[in-house]
């Protein structure tokens, strides 16, 4: 078959709603586009462990530290899951890796930002992984097959992260005087760089088009976000907390809630590594990495003494 004859098929196997596997033919932009996706994926979630993990030892009490403690270790468990995926598109895990220590790789803009209380620990659960589980719940059914198997299982552990960030900001917002101010301080200070997590408007969103004709993507980042909006009001409702948006208002003819214009400026000055945390978040993950150079020495060590006991 030419190239065009395989595109036309591959493209009929899209429309008709099948899976395409890490075997099957595909077109190698195709195949580059996950790889910067899914590995961006994975990226988000080791670098999202940072912020959270600086607040273990300081959450109010035992049980607080033992949920925080389980979540970040679900996001380590997503990391794997992710670089797992992108190794079948026949890249290593190890240049993907290098990609992000040097800083040619990027990550979700949101872990960016600093976690200065412990509201912000109720915040990220609640905005940061309530916009994730909004992108991710349609990648389910993204049309690589090893992509979408891996984010069933993330998008049920994600439910449970927001869940989790909820109920702290509950807790807070059913508290004394200070705790509420914490609380609406923690929301005022998350929720634009919610919103900007879904990524740039689709009239200026560079893959989305492509994306969307491949099935990678099921949703368009705007619509994303509006769904978002509409069901993270109600909830803030609840908390009797204030979204910080003065154009928030229900719009009974569309249905959905307006809101105000993001500030994209911020987003690419996040994006070119300008963000208040960018070269903290950076350092501290390749510091990381080389600490634990001596675990996976001595892991690989041990496999190739099994290897040999085996042979």
């Amino acid at each position: 078959m030419t190239i065009e004859e395989l595109e036309r098929k591959f493209q009929d196997r899209i429309d008709a709603e099948e899976k395409i596997e890490a075997k099957d033919w595909m077109p190698e932009e195709y195949r580059k586009t996950l790889i910067r996706q899914i590995s961006q994926h994975a990226h988000s979630e080791v670098v999202g462990m940072l912020p959270e993990g600086n607040w273990v030892t300081r959450a109010p009490n035992l049980k607080r530290k033992a949920i925080l403690l389980a979540k970040i270790q679900d996001e380590a468990g997503h990391g794997l899951y992710l670089y797992s995926a992108a190794e079948t598109l026949g890249v290593e895990r190890d240049s993907l890796i290098d990609d992000l220590h040097s800083g040619k790789a990027k990550y979700s803009s949101i872990f960016n930002y600093p976690a200065i209380s412990w509201a912000d620990m109720g915040a990220i659960g609640w905005l940061v992984d309530g916009a994730a589980i909004m992108n991710q719940v349609a990648l389910c059914r993204t049309s690589y097959g090893p992509y979408a198997r891996a984010m069933v299982r993330i998008c049920k552990e994600e439910s449970f992260h927001q869940r989790q960030g909820y109920d702290i900001l509950l807790s807070l917002s059913r508290g004394n005087a200070a705790q509420k101010r914490m609380c609406q301080d923690a929301i005022n200070r998350w929720w634009w760089p919610s919103l900007m997590m879904f990524g740039p408007n689709d009239a200026h969103s560079p893959h989305s088009a492509q994306s969307m004709k491949w099935k990678i993507k099921r949703v368009s980042n705007d619509e994303l976000r509006q769904r978002f909006v509409d069901m993270t009001v109600p909830q803030c409702e609840i908390l009797g907390m204030k979204l910080p948006d003065d154009k928030l208002k229900w719009n009974p003819e569309r249905g959905h809630y307006d809101f105000g214009e993001i500030d994209w400026s911020e987003f690419n000055n996040v994006l070119k590594g300008n963000g208040p945390c960018n070269k903290e978040r950076l350092a501290d993950r390749l510091n990381a990495h080389l600490d634990g150079a001596w675990v996976r020495e001595a892991a690989m060590a041990h496999s190739e003494k099994r290897a040999r006991r085996t042979a």
